[in-house]
């Protein structure tokens, strides 16, 4: 079979090397396999940021039909990515810190970073500042599920307290206890 690219249901498009029955096992050649890994890695945070998906699992390799059977199957050629390949590909994310484990002390599940703690900051501030939300003190939950989907609807909480930390070590936000949880106040300060 030639090596092609291909258009996923999801509108994702895949490259070439996905059609290599090779890409789809860990490979014995450290070269090689260093190659792979970084190919799978750029692939995995792509697919994330397409698809708007922020949690990885070992499991999702096993389950078909789920989030992440566009990229972690191929039934063109009639492979997938086995459960303890996808392991070491996570691992590896977060060595790179493109990734980390949540919820802590496991090595199964992650949180993926499409994009840096830095950039959802900065997103964050934006975000806040485009709507008003300058100086309102706005829960965790009113800002990863607002009534208007934003770009941060969705956001796991942990990655959102990654982000205000970031941004309250540069003045530009302040956490506040509030009666139901934590709260933030967003700031019109600088970096």
């Amino acid at each position: 079979m030639q090596l092609t690219t291909h258009t996923t249901p999801s509108g994702f498009r895949l490259p070439s090397i996905h059609a290599a029955h090779a890409f789809f096992t860990e490979q014995p050649n450290p070269t090689t396999q260093s190659v792979f890994a970084d190919n799978w890695i750029r692939l995995i945070l792509s697919y994330a940021r397409h698809r708007r998906l922020f949690i990885l699992r070992v499991e999702d390799a096993e389950v078909a039909g789920g989030d992440w059977d566009e990229i972690l199957r191929n039934e063109r050629i009639n492979r997938r990515v086995l459960p303890s390949h996808l392991n070491s590909l996570i691992s590896a994310m977060v060595s790179r810190n493109l990734a980390y484990y949540e919820p802590p002390k496991q090595t199964r599940s992650v949180i993926l970073l499409w994009r840096l703690p830095e950039e959802w900051a900065d997103v964050l501030h934006s975000w806040g500042t485009a709507t008003g939300q300058l100086n309102t003190i706005l829960t965790l939950y009113e800002i990863t599920d607002p009534p208007v989907p934003s770009p941060l609807s969705g956001m796991p909480l942990s990655l959102l307290r990654r982000a205000i930390a970031i941004l309250t070590r540069s003045g530009r936000a302040q956490l506040i206890g509030v009666a139901d949880g934590e709260g933030v106040r967003l700031l019109a300060g600088g970096k």
